[in-house]
């Protein structure tokens, strides 16, 4: 399994075969976040939008965000 990083947040990275996309779900938290890029660079992007929109999200619906458990 490959994660990568991003502030407090880590994701886990697959390659999905079929779409030809890597997939990333931040980890370690109950909510579910996702995102996918076609390259390694599109998905640092992807993951950083992910993570920047989750804690928006939080602030908009009045929900303290996750923290990472790790």
């Amino acid at each position: 399994m490959k994660t990568l990083a991003y502030g407090s947040y880590r994701a886990r990275v697959d390659f999905d075969a079929r779409d030809n996309i890597l997939v990333g779900h931040i980890i370690d938290i109950n909510d579910m976040v996702s995102f996918h890029a076609p390259t390694i660079e599109e998905l640092f992007v992807a993951f950083a939008e992910a993570v920047e929109d989750y804690l928006a999200t939080c602030t908009v619906i009045d929900k303290p965000p996750e923290k990472s458990m790790s």
